[in-house]
């Protein structure tokens, strides 16, 4: 390819890019400006508000039928938790199958390949019924632990990470006399700050988004929702309209925490990703 050419490649492919990004970043933008906008209603023939104002940030936090502040300390909590609990249990999983020899193992590692196929709203109603019977139904803990009970399966990335810390270190910390779990805490970890971050964000991101299984397990107790079933309420036919506006002023803050840990830990998530990537 000559050097022209070449140009002209990476040219077209940054107009398209370009493209993209703005395809992509023009809704965001609609829906932030929205959450500022003081006039007119659901819709306006227009992008950019005339009028700016705070009232719907105010609606939203001080609204009695719409307990915001409830919604987002819920789901906060629901998130934190699940997140600590699934990363330690995918770290763990991940460093066994990476570090140990034992019967059955190749065997596990193809289970929980196939069951990772299977999307998991399959098992909706038969983990609702499961837990009514232990009377676990409209509770966060039930949330935290349906969460969290499929982190064991989602170990194949940390397991590619661990796979390129060397063995050696392993070995030389064995023959010093340190125990097993002494060389999994004190010297691969430290050496694994890029998976755990990942793990951990993944961990975090699917309570705090999940809407399907959140809706099920919590039914209609209203102080107890999360926010995404809370904004979604909030779209009824009979107050859409009227509260549209807050609505997206809740969009805008649910987003804020995720953007914030992305943009802090951005380049943690990818070496995670391409690091465990790199064997299976």
């Amino acid at each position: 390819m000559t050097k022209n050419k070449f140009k002209k490649s990476a040219l077209s492919a940054q107009i398209v890019l370009t493209i993209l990004a703005i395809v992509w970043f023009l809704p965001i933008l609609w829906i932030v400006l929205t959450s500022f906008r003081g006039e007119g209603g659901r819709f306006v023939p227009y992008f950019i508000p005339k009028e700016l104002t705070l009232q719907n940030y105010q609606t939203l936090f001080q609204s009695i039928h719409y307990p915001f502040p409830q919604w987002f300390a819920n789901t906060l909590k629901i998130a934190v938790c699940s997140c600590l609990i699934s990363t330690t249990i995918t770290l763990c999983m991940a460093y066994v199958f990476s570090r140990l020899r034992f019967k059955l193992r190749k065997r596990m590692m193809q289970v929980a390949l196939v069951l990772n196929m299977f999307p998991s709203f399959m098992s909706m109603i038969a983990v609702y019924y499961l837990l009514k019977a232990v009377g676990l139904v409209q509770s966060h803990l039930a949330l935290v632990l349906l969460y969290s009970s499929g982190a064991a399966l989602s170990f194949y990335i940390a397991k590619g990470f661990f796979d390129t810390v060397p063995r050696a270190l392993d070995e030389s910390a064995l023959i010093d006399g340190a125990t097993k779990a002494q060389v999994f805490t004190k010297i691969t970890l430290p050496l694994s700050k890029p998976i755990i971050v990942y793990t951990a964000l993944t961990a975090f991101m699917s309570p705090w988004m999940d809407f399907i299984f959140a809706k099920v397990i919590l039914g209609d107790d209203i102080e107890k929702y999360t926010v995404a079933i809370g904004l979604f309420t909030m779209m009824d036919k009979e107050v859409g309209a009227s509260m549209f506006m807050p609505f997206t002023a809740g969009c805008v803050l649910v987003a804020i925490p995720i953007s914030m840990v992305f943009m802090f830990m951005q380049r943690f998530y990818v070496e995670g990703v391409t690091g465990g990537a790199v064997k299976g």
